[in-house]
Order: C-alpha cells, then structure tokens, then sequence
C-alpha cells in the first residue's frame, strides 16, 4: 500500500532495493571520497590553503550559478515566448542547478562534477545524459526507448469498428 510522502520506489521489488542500495552507496561512499580527498591536498598544500580553495570553489560556484541561472532563464523565456518546446531550455536550467549545488557543497570531487555539468562547454554532453536518462524512465512504458535487450512493447491484435 503507498503512503502518500512514500517515494515511487520505496519497497517495489527489484528496482527498490537497487535504488535504497544506490542511496546507502552514494550517502557513505561520496563522504568518504570526499574527506579523503580534502585530507589529501591538505597533505599536499597544507589546512588553510586547502580550506581557502574550498571557499573559493563555493564562491566561483555561486557566481557561475547566478550567470547561467539568468542566461538559462532568458533562454526559457524566450523559448517559451516564441511558441516553440523549452526541452533543451529545461535540461539546462536542471543542469545549472544540479551543477550548482554540487560547487556549493565543500569537496573537491563534488565541484569537479559540478563544473562538468554546469560549464557551457561540458553542459551539451550532461544535457544527452539527462535526456537519454528521461527518455529511458518515461517513453519505455509507452513502448519509447527502452534498455539494451528488452524486447518490443507489447502488441495486442486488434480489430477497428466505427
């Protein structure tokens, strides 16, 4: 039975314990990562150099938020005021927030995966991730793309009648 705060996949078979295992992995894992890479330049250039360029990281990520954030929403605006679909518009506007609050957040592989999304040379390559990753969850039960070796929708026979 689903409670209406439960997310779509808690307690769904398969799929819902690789997505609480993908959870634990990314909440312990990326932690750990992350303060041994700190510990590591810190080792290399020493505490306060360490902690200024993890300032500076969060700072840069702020300002490069607050310049493709606008450039991001004057494109939607004006995608949106000529009429046509925002598709790409929206990627990037997902995209510079993503990439955003990973600068924001202090460590070092969090804002190299922050600048990879949201640097307007990087971002067309995150925006065919995010738009393959879309198109997988919500065309494949619509018989749209779906994994390598799944097979075709479901066909059933049938006959018209006015």
């Amino acid at each position: 039975m689903n409670h209406p705060g439960a997310t779509p996949y808690a307690g769904r078979g398969r799929r819902g314990r690789l997505v609480r295992r993908l959870l634990v992995v990314v909440l312990v894992l990326v932690p750990l990562l992350e303060i041994s890479t700190v510990v590591l330049v810190g080792d290399a250039i020493g505490g306060w150099p360490t902690v200024l360029l993890l300032l500076l990281t969060s700072v840069l990520g702020a300002w490069v938020i607050r310049r493709e954030g606008s450039r991001a929403w004057a494109a939607l605006h004006d995608a949106l005021r000529s009429g046509r679909m925002p598709a790409r518009e929206l990627a990037d506007g997902v995209l510079v927030l993503v990439g955003g609050v990973l600068l924001l957040v202090p460590g070092f592989l969090t804002d190299l995966l922050g600048a990879l999304v949201l640097l307007p040379w990087t971002r067309p390559l995150a925006r065919v991730w995010l738009e393959a990753a879309v198109a997988r969850r919500l065309l494949a039960p619509f018989g749209g793309p779906r994994r390598p070796g799944e097979g075709p929708p479901d066909v059933v026979q049938g006959q018209i009648v006015d």
